[in-house]
């Protein structure tokens, strides 16, 4: 079972509706404006690389002292006119206020927290930009785990559509009145128009031809946005011999070597623990078969609880190098224009471009905002059959769709 969170638990946000009527629970992993984004501080427990749990006392005052960090950037970022990384501003403010430099211990615990904070944009803090890292809306009513996972939501959505699995696309040819996709096997599909919503990852690698060529401006907006990378290693376990929290992380004194394994068991019962990679280690685990991957994510666990018994299963992803993602969601990369979406998202004659990158309301990295990049590109794309072919069946398809979102029962959220 796959596990992901609703960024956002509210009315306001997209998938709400379809998901209240599902009936599908949530376990609340965070409040609003929570330091580690989407968990709570209450809800982790730290230990340092020879096992020994950190004070919750100094968690709380690094966490304090980060946030302190965070809004000092925002100066930085005024006084300067060019970009700088997340990372490059985070050391200008510690120049600047040593005060809120740590040592020791409190050191690795602030490792640790820019650790969580890469994981957030399954980035590396030096990649990150500073112009807009803090510039995504993100919804209120904090975060929830889907507790059945998303399956349910994909599998109503998918209801009465023709959809063909296996079909890797390689070309895409583009024409006045129709568009011909050509798949791995040499068949090809002809329609009226197209709507792309492969990963920004695919894009980047070329791996679909485009006929014509896509022009410069497309090609530039292709590459100039960022595609992070963060890897799970779920460990399955016979018994439960770890506490009653929802994170369990080591600190360590580079974020890099930091560490954190989510605990599933406590939102859903099952008895894992996933270990979260982002960024450069997200890559070096997939250098990793799946049973070193998992015999490293072992170690991590020994340093907690040295006698932690073998796992009974175990399953590792690999987005960066999967051919049919190559990464994870998008994220702005130091130095490059803001209108990098604005451009991606544009459609190219009877091509529309959908997924997470191209969300209109700065929800980049978000499963509802793929949703509701893929509604608006569903929109254009009947808007402009209509013009053209004066077609209404497209309206009465995405209409009916609708009519499976209209339910009046509340969000089922709860914290265990």
């Amino acid at each position: 079972m796959l596990h992901l969170r609703l960024h956002g638990v509210c009315n306001e946000n997209p998938l709400a509706p379809l998901i209240r009527r599902l009936g599908l629970t949530m376990y609340r992993t965070s409040g609003d404006n929570s330091v580690l984004y989407d968990h709570d501080l209450e809800s982790c427990m730290l230990f340092d690389m020879d096992g020994h749990q950190v004070p919750q006392n100094t968690v709380s005052l690094v966490g304090d002292a980060f946030k302190k960090i965070l809004t000092e950037t925002e100066k930085v970022r005024n006084e300067y006119s060019h970009d700088l990384s997340v990372l490059q501003a985070i050391s200008i403010v510690l120049d600047r206020h040593p005060e809120l430099r740590q040592e020791g211990i409190s050191h690795e615990v602030l490792q640790w927290y820019i650790c969580r904070m890469e994981a957030w944009f399954a980035a590396d803090a030096d990649t990150i930009s500073l112009k807009t890292w803090d510039q995504e809306q993100v919804l209120t009513g904090g975060h929830g785990l889907m507790v059945q996972g998303y399956y349910p939501v994909v599998e109503a959505l998918s209801n009465d559509i023709d959809i063909r699995l296996n079909h890797r696309v390689k070309r895409i040819t583009n024409g006045y009145n129709k568009v011909m996709v050509t798949v791995e096997d040499g068949r090809n599909f002809v329609a009226d128009a197209a709507i792309i919503t492969v990963p920004v990852g695919v894009l980047k690698a070329n791996l679909i031809e485009f006929k014509p060529e896509l022009p410069e401006w497309k090609l530039s907006a292709i590459a100039d946005l960022g595609v992070g990378n963060e890897n799970k290693i779920a460990l399955r376990f016979d018994n439960v011999f770890w506490p009653n929290v929802e994170l369990l992380g080591i600190v360590a004194p580079t974020s890099y070597a930091c560490g954190y394994f989510l605990n599933l068991h406590k939102a859903t019962g099952h008895r894992v623990l996933v270990y979260m990679a982002a960024g450069r280690l997200a890559y070096d685990v997939e250098k990793l078969s799946d049973s070193d991957a998992a015999d490293f994510a072992m170690r991590q666990l020994k340093k907690m609880f040295p006698n932690a018994p073998a796992p009974v299963q175990y399953l590792v992803s690999r987005w960066g190098t999967d051919p049919d993602s190559l990464g994870c969601y998008s994220y702005d990369l130091v130095g490059k224009p803001t209108d990098v979406y604005d451009r991606l998202r544009a459609p190219l004659g009877n091509l529309f471009f959908g997924g997470e990158a191209v969300c209109m309301d700065d929800h980049q990295g978000s499963v509802h905002g793929a949703y509701s990049a893929g509604i608006i590109a569903a929109e254009d794309c009947c808007r402009h059959l209509i013009k053209r072919l004066g077609s209404l069946e497209m309206v009465q398809l995405i209409s009916s769709r609708e009519e499976i979102l209209k339910a009046a029962v509340p969000l089922q959220i709860s914290r265990m």
